[in-house]
């Protein structure tokens, strides 16, 4: 009788740095290295045909990456099999050495999978560092868990590195032949989601390994789970909520960042920059690491006629009928709007009801305004609306109120990709600023000039 048993080295997971951290640009580990935007997208392209994950093998060996639809999970480290005989007079059999990898994505939509339903796939790499030859062969069955209550799951469907040698439901891999580290095996499973609303789902990985020279050795290794239930970073949420888009899935846990369009919308950008940084909150700032949580169209709060409260109920609190237009420069020649901040489609909005920092009106909030300078039309700035506070905004504001360009103020989060993300309520973002995050936090204003070029203003003492 002979048995198996396992070791690990590495650790499992990706933690919350992981999953707010850099993969925003999927090739700047390439770009770092000195190579341009061509070459960097060649290389990220030349993964092996069989990877989930195409950007995933680019990525440095040691860390786990999360974006909000994939994650590349390298953190894992080795596997060591080690198959004993039980008779304590009989010596070590062998042993084998793996390298393992996973990767994790989700498809917003049909169009971005090919199926009819919602649907992620995993997938698990293994490589040999070392196969003992009196082992004479290695078969490895990967076996995938979940908790979910409307999937169907396709069986595990191995293949080498060049996707060519297809091989069933496990992975093998004969003494004889291989070279390590050559010769690896990729296993991936395939999963739909046919459920109503939203649910979820945790998932559990292990594998198991037989060998050729004893027909009783087996080794389980197990490779750890999604996470714990309070966080659960790998676990896939799948829904048919969200609007403009056929049902779907994401990683929830993963926190996206909605960069403005600075060039474009300079005023508004400008003032949603300043409210980052003087609200005691710092809400939507990565720098602060203060999260802005979405609007979803499944929120459970309701008006008082019972309706779900939208951003136009939040919004109509906020840029009520104590706004008016300031006295403007004559030069100023383009329709202006009130603009609050933080966003009238967040939990963080001072009209919404359930924010323990909202308000009765848009009065309490920091008022500001958005003009040209004299004699210079083609310069921007912000300043304050001194005419309910002569002395500005004191910084204790819940809130920011704003008379900005129209155009500014409709299309600075117009493009805001809440179907791709699959956004649903409560979920967490930030707001990235190109262009302002690399300056101080200003001692008072801001105002943004013609050339690039940026001045500091001081509100009336």
């Amino acid at each position: 009788m002979h048995r198996a048993e396992t070791t690990h080295e590495g650790i499992r997971g990706a933690g919350q740095g992981a999953a707010r951290g850099g993969a925003e640009q999927l090739i700047a580990a390439e770009r770092k290295q000195g190579k341009s935007a061509e070459a960097a997208t060649a290389a990220a392209s030349a993964a092996p045909a069989v990877d989930l994950v195409d950007w995933c093998s680019t990525q440095a060996v040691g860390s786990d990456y999360t974006t909000r639809d994939s994650a590349c999970l390298k953190s894992i480290g080795s596997a060591k099999l080690i198959f004993t005989d039980t008779d304590p007079d009989h010596p070590v059999l062998a042993s084998a050495d793996f390298d393992i990898e996973q990767r994790l994505k989700t498809y917003p939509n049909k169009g971005a999978s090919g199926s009819d339903f919602a649907e992620f796939d995993q997938q698990l790499y293994l490589v040999p560092l070392r196969i003992d030859p009196a082992l004479r062969g290695v078969t490895i069955r990967w076996n995938e868990q979940h908790t979910c209550i409307s999937c169907v799951t396709s069986n595990v469907r191995w293949a080498d590195d060049a996707n060519v040698t297809r091989m069933g439901s496990s992975a093998y891999w004969n003494a004889a032949d291989i070279v390590p580290p050559y010769g690896g095996r990729w296993g991936t499973v395939q999963t739909t989601w046919t459920g109503t609303g939203k649910e979820t789902i945790s998932l559990g990985w292990s594998m198991t390994a037989t060998v050729d020279a004893s027909s009783t050795a087996s080794a389980s290794s197990d490779l750890g789970t999604s996470g714990i239930p309070q966080v659960r970073e790998l676990a896939p949420r799948c829904d048919d909520i969200v609007g403009g888009s056929a049902p779907g899935c994401t990683l929830p846990y993963y926190v996206p960042t909605y960069f403005v369009d600075t060039n474009k919308y300079p005023a508004a950008s400008a003032y949603y920059w300043w409210m980052q940084q003087v609200l005691p909150s710092h809400t939507g700032s990565r720098q602060w690491d203060s999260l802005l949580h979405y609007l979803g169209p499944d929120t459970t709060v309701k008006t008082s006629t019972g309706r779900t409260w939208t951003s136009k109920n939040s919004r109509d609190r906020v840029c009520d009928s104590s706004w008016s237009l300031p006295p403007t420069n004559p030069l100023m020649t383009e329709s202006m709007d009130c603009d609050e901040y933080p966003m009238a489609s967040t939990h963080e909005s001072a009209g919404f009801p359930d924010n323990p920092n909202k308000v009765a009106s848009g009065s309490e909030c920091a008022q500001f305004y958005l003009d040209t300078d004299d004699g210079r039309p083609q310069w921007l700035g912000v300043f304050p609306d001194t005419r309910a506070a002569p002395h500005g905004p004191t910084r204790n504001e819940p809130c920011g109120r704003a008379t900005v360009p129209r155009v500014q103020n409709q299309e600075a989060f117009h493009k805001f990709p809440a179907p791709a993300w699959r956004m649903l309520d409560g979920d967490g973002f930030f707001v990235g600023l190109p262009g302002f995050e690399h300056y101080p936090t200003p001692l008072w204003g801001l105002a943004p000039w013609g050339g690039g070029g940026w001045r500091y203003w001081n509100v009336p003492s």
